[in-house]
């Protein structure tokens, strides 16, 4: 059994391939779909903020087999954990790790994550990390780690258009079990917000206002909503 870690984490059950809009990455979602059944040992994504790096590897995690045993950690910019979490984990069957660019340039994390990695693969378990460049523009102190994390399989995951956004709100709406009709999702792009995470945000107080008021989305009835959230955030 893989060794009791200190640190907390959880999977995000609605962060599932089925819940992601894909866009143009189609080829990228089949390679981390059947990543756990293939031989790659390493798959490194890359991409902007706000892309889905991180739904995609919750989703990765989630579609393990019953009997695979997964690790999510996502890197926050504001601290680094002590290195010493990493012991342990090359027991586990995937091991995910969002934002790993994080730890660039701190000496005792990039030394603890290169003997991590080592143990790891001599152990033939499966590695995703994902980053906001490829590994060569990596800022690693340590050449032989940023050589390693090229290891591997490295995908690119695209930004999605002004209209695939457009489809992967009205995507995101259906799973959330309410109806996001084409024109008033794409007057809620045009007057309000434009940036994926912001909207994404933004369908939590959509749902609750539709449901408490049991009314279907129009264009009116989003600027009521929209102007009852920008009062109560003045209060």
């Amino acid at each position: 059994m893989p060794k009791q870690l200190p640190l907390q984490f959880e999977f995000q059950s609605n962060q599932n391939f089925s819940t992601f809009y894909p866009g143009d990455n189609e080829e990228l979602i089949n390679h981390l779909q059947y990543f756990i059944n293939n031989d790659e040992q390493l798959i490194f994504i890359w991409g902007s903020p706000s892309t889905g790096k991180t739904h995609l590897l919750q989703a990765t995690c989630q579609n393990c087999p019953l009997d695979c045993h997964s690790f999510y950690y996502a890197f926050d910019t504001e601290q680094l954990p002590n290195p010493d979490m990493l012991e342990g984990l090359e027991s586990f069957d995937l091991v995910c790790f969002d934002n790993i660019d994080h730890i660039a340039g701190n000496n005792e994390w990039e030394h603890a994550f290169f003997d991590f990695f080592n143990r790891h693969r001599d152990a033939n378990k499966k590695l995703l990390l994902s980053a906001a460049c490829p590994p060569v523009y990596l800022d690693m102190q340590l050449a032989d780690l940023k050589t390693r994390m090229a290891w591997g399989l490295t995908l690119k995951l695209k930004s999605l258009s002004d209209e695939q956004q457009l489809l992967a709100l009205i995507h995101k709406a259906n799973d959330l079990g309410f109806e996001i009709p084409v024109n008033v999702g794409r007057f809620l792009m045009t007057h309000y917000i434009r940036d994926t995470a912001s909207i994404w945000s933004l369908l939590d107080t959509i749902e609750h206002a539709t449901l408490a008021a049991k009314r279907k989305l129009t264009i009116p009835f989003l600027k009521e909503i929209m102007s009852e959230k920008v009062d109560h955030e003045n209060r």
